[in-house]
């Protein structure tokens, strides 16, 4: 019988409150740098400005759709009586807590890129420890406000749905299906934020990149090219707001599925132990932030170090935490005294494994230390068309060790918590969602390894405009080159976790299904068969089998989602940035003096192009993510879900690892030329790489990342819609 909150429990909000005070302290520690000279100042102004201005109008636009979609849930719980009162609630605070993260990290970036070129100036180690305490703001303030808000309404709702109240465990999963409702609204906040970051961000690149460096002939982040505060700008709402939000939703994503599964999957062996696999993740990723702050002390390196140097300098903090998080997460299987708890805990250890293996494939594939990437670079000295090719073949090549690594640690993870019986589903279900937890349980330092990229970038950039020396580009170029292998790595991530995660929530849909009936529906002849909670059971009942026709579309529509959503993208990126184009052509040809020096372009007008662009675009493709779930449901049923979600999942993940790696060698190809490397810069062979890297741009940075949260929110969608897919599919179906 249940009796109170294990007294662990409490080290999930204190883990939390303690990442948050650390990413103060970053924060506060990063400020008390030097920020440089008068002119390193004015540029970095500008560029904040610019910045915070974008999040101001995207927030205005994402809180009036989080409005209206709060009203509807509101209208399905309370009138239709559908849906769970605290449905529009949880969903609003989602929301809320994912912008905050994005834009506390953002905040931070803005204010750290001159300090980090400035110190860059002193020395190669200065620059990086600098730029990357900057980034573990991000990671530390994404997993602090992500399990703070977690435990938080964890706690709330145990106190209005007593788990003591119900031995046979149904309150904890009202309680557990209620919270993934603030994962829908962390997702929803998260593709508004990637979609619209990705096309300010790529329009104003590829503007700057397309007219300044190909047609006028001057350096990246030149102060003559008017296009370049904007790139700017793009770099920190796009990488850094975007990409906090979007591993937000990741990390909450997964804990909360895992939570949910622990409930379902545990129903049979009492309310305590369900209890205990329902916390278990929330700990774990408690143990990973403890583990995160001391990695982020590690990360340091030597002058003069290559980019191989730079890399293992990142990764002995990475690699210690996870090394750390490996022991002491069996410590907490152990002593909540979960059953098999050697197997879940060799479940969580392959999806670490997994997500470590992701990042090394990713690393490969797109760092110019490595041959995919030199050989992109070489077909450049034969033009365009020949480093197009070569990076997409190489991007096609790239999904394969992915795909195997995450289907072996689906099987392994599957394997080990159910003792290898695969008639267990719920069990082995369970593993699959620890896993996911395991990659993500070090995230406050992998984000910071992923944020810290668009910190370096923006160094560099400050750094060529202040007309700094050429031993602090040459230090800053080191820095950002690092880093777009760091972001690509850290997309390796998010999409390997969303991978896991999915296929956790999926099993979550149909458990949701099933209560739906049982609360819902009850006197459907079909209700009594879903009471024990089996999801062999639940399955059949639905008739979800390959042989169903509305399985089969749904799969169908769900492939094609991922390609429409893509599709709709890169398109918004190349009309954005045709009017960047034309923007940044007339400054050239009417305000005489830019070219010279003489005269100062209009900056505002580019950021302004790019604003207005990406406000626009963002809208009609992020909303489909959320219409076609509740549209499949409507027309398909419970059956034709399920294979939307499978389809879209599959088909995105491969997409997703495609765009990230073919985008992050196109760039790191165009760098490896610039170092010297067949011509170097203004060489046939560079104007080639940067026509690579400009087509390679919204691969990277708005389509592929937007993925891997376009699947998760279509399955949250389709959870917290369920209501009305079943009173539809009772309808049409009869069932």
């Amino acid at each position: 019988m249940f009796s109170a909150f294990p007294t662990i429990f409490w080290l999930v909000p204190t883990s939390s409150v303690l990442a948050l005070l650390f990413a103060y302290y970053f924060f506060k520690d990063m400020m008390g740098y030097d920020e440089g000279t008068d002119l390193m100042k004015k540029i970095a102004s500008h560029v904040r400005k610019g910045a915070m201005a974008y999040l101001r109008q995207q927030y205005k636009v994402v809180t009036i759709v989080f409005i209206i979609l709060a009203a509807l849930f509101a209208f399905l719980a309370y009138v239709l009586k559908i849906q769970n009162p605290f449905v529009p609630f949880a969903f609003i605070t989602g929301g809320f807590f994912s912008g905050l993260a994005g834009y506390f990290g953002m905040k931070t970036a803005t204010y750290a890129s001159a300090r980090a070129a400035n110190s860059a100036n002193q020395s190669l180690n200065k620059g990086l420890v600098v730029a990357f305490r900057s980034g573990a703001v991000m990671g530390l303030v994404v997993v602090g406000l992500g399990l703070l808000d977690i435990s938080i309404w964890f706690w709330i709702l145990n106190q209005i749905y007593p788990a003591a109240a119900t031995p046979d465990g149904a309150n904890l999963n009202i309680i557990t299906t209620t919270t993934l409702t603030f994962g829908m609204g962390a997702s929803t906040q998260a593709l508004f934020a990637r979609v619209g970051g990705g096309i300010f961000t790529k329009a104003a690149d590829v503007g700057a990149d397309l007219v300044g460096k190909v047609e006028a002939g001057i350096p990246e982040d030149d102060p003559r090219n008017p296009a370049t505060i904007a790139d700017n700008v793009g770099d920190n709402v796009g990488d850094v707001a975007g990409m906090g939000a979007d591993l937000y939703e990741s990390y909450c994503g997964a804990v909360l599925s895992t939570a949910c599964l622990g409930a379902a999957g545990f129903i049979s062996r009492g309310v305590d132990m369900q209890f205990k696999a329902v916390i278990a993740p929330m700990v774990i990723a408690a143990i990973g932030i403890l583990l995160s702050i001391f990695g982020i002390f590690l990360v340091r390196t030597k002058e003069g170090a290559s980019q191989k140097q730079l890399l293992r300098s990142l990764g002995f903090g990475v690699n210690s935490s996870a090394v750390g998080i490996a022991i002491f997460s069996f410590l907490v299987l152990y002593f909540l005294g979960l059953p098999n708890y050697t197997g879940i805990w060799l479940a969580m250890v392959a999806g670490l494994l997994a997500g470590i293996g992701i990042g090394q494939s990713t690393e490969y594939f797109t760092s110019s230390s490595y041959n995919p990437t030199k050989k992109i670079a070489s077909a450049a000295k034969t033009g365009p068309a020949t480093v197009i090719i070569s990076g997409v073949g190489t991007g096609m090549i790239s999904t394969a060790i992915p795909v195997l690594i995450v289907g072996a640690a689906i099987i392994l993870s599957f394997g080990f918590a159910s003792a290898w019986n695969f008639a267990d589903f719920s069990m082995g279900l369970y593993g699959i969602a620890i896993a996911a937890v395991g990659m993500l349980s070090t995230l406050g330092i992998t984000l910071a390894t992923d944020a810290y990229g668009p910190i370096a970038d923006n160094a560099g950039g400050n750094a060529e405009m202040s007309h700094l020396g050429p031993e602090v580009r040459k230090r800053t170029d080191a820095l950002d080159s690092l880093g777009n292998t760091t972001a690509a790595t850290g997309k390796g991530f998010a999409i390997g976790s969303a991978a896991l995660t999915a296929l956790a929530l999926l099993a979550s849909f149909l458990e949701e299904a099933r209560l739906g009936m049982i609360h819902f529906h009850p006197d459907n002849p079909a209700t009594a068969q879903l009471s024990n909670g089996n999801l062999m059971e639940v399955l059949k009942v639905f008739d979800v089998t390959f042989m169903n026709p509305r399985v089969l579309v749904g799969s169908f529509i769900g492939g094609m989602a991922a390609f429409l959503f893509c599709g709709l993208t890169m398109n918004a990126v190349g009309r954005a940035a045709q009017k960047m184009v034309e923007e940044v052509r007339r400054q050239f040809r009417e305000i005489k003096g830019i070219l010279t020096g003489e005269a100062e372009p209009e900056y505002a007008r580019c950021v302004a192009i790019s604003t207005k662009a990406a406000q626009r675009e963002m809208l009609f493709p992020s909303m489909l993510a959320i219409f076609i779930p509740i549209l499949t449901g409507m027309l398909l049923g419970v059956p034709g879900v399920m294979g939307l979600l499978l389809g879209s999942t599959i088909t995105g993940f491969i997409l997703a690892v495609f765009m990230a790696n073919a985008g992050g060698a196109w760039d790191n190809a165009k760098k490896y030329i610039e170092e010297g490397n067949f011509g170097g810069k203004h060489s046939d062979a560079h104007k080639a790489a940067v026509t690579g890297d400009t087509v390679g741009d919204p691969f990277k940075d708005t389509s592929g990342p937007s993925l891997n949260i376009l699947i998760k929110l279509m399955t949250m969608v389709s959870i917290v819609m369920v209501g009305v897919t079943l009173t539809f599919n009772i309808l049409i179906y009869g069932l």
